[in-house]
């Protein structure tokens, strides 16, 4: 997948004019990419659009127009982007009771390290790899940032309609996986094949 441009971003003035369709628009085609694995865990793939729109929602909330301050903004999303081979996604750990917040989420930590998180196609496992730096020994983020290498056989079985995909969660007791529907998965093909 190709990395996001400055030229490729509106302006503050000219965003804002288009923002709400531009918005409805994004929150319509994120909803195919938006996978929940049981009452915690939402995994939301990633790629240029969507991070195109993270980037413009960032300028109209910080009033950026200095190009070297967009400049950052792209430098580190572009490194959220898959790469050939690749789907990224934000993994977002969800908890509606403000009350069990730490509970919750403190029974998740160690879910960074090891294969916890994967694909299942048949009786190949895909794990997801989480990016460094939103786990400690004693707390973890509600949010991170993954991505899951395919090789060339894993990308003709995510393919193949004849096999299932399931995005499964093996985690202490948190044990729920969910099959991808069609939609979902072709949107991810997509990406896979860096469109």
């Amino acid at each position: 997948m190709e990395n996001i441009q400055i030229s490729e971003l509106m302006n503050i003035i000219e965003y804002e004019k288009i923002r709400q369709k531009y918005r409805n628009d994004l929150i319509l085609y994120k909803k195919s990419r938006r996978v929940e694995i049981g009452p915690n865990i939402t995994v939301t793939f990633e790629n240029k659009r969507t991070m195109k729109f993270q980037i413009q929602e960032i300028m109209r909330a910080e009033r950026m127009v200095h190009d070297h301050q967009i400049e950052e903004e792209i430098k580190v999303y572009n490194s959220l982007l898959p790469k050939n081979n690749e789907l990224s996604a934000t993994l977002f750990i969800e908890v509606t009771d403000e009350s069990k917040i730490k509970s919750v989420l403190n029974s998740f930590i160690g879910l960074t390290n090891g294969e916890n998180l994967y694909f299942k196609i048949g009786d190949s496992k895909i794990p997801a790899i989480f990016e460094s730096g939103r786990e400690e020994e004693d707390k973890i983020s509600s949010v991170h940032y993954i991505k899951f290498e395919f090789n060339h056989d894993y990308i003709s079985l995510f393919k193949d309609e004849n096999k299932d995909v399931i995005l499964e969660i093996n985690y202490k007791k948190y044990l729920y996986g969910v099959e991808l529907d069609k939609l979902t998965r072709d949107s991810l093909i997509r990406d896979l094949n860096g469109n």
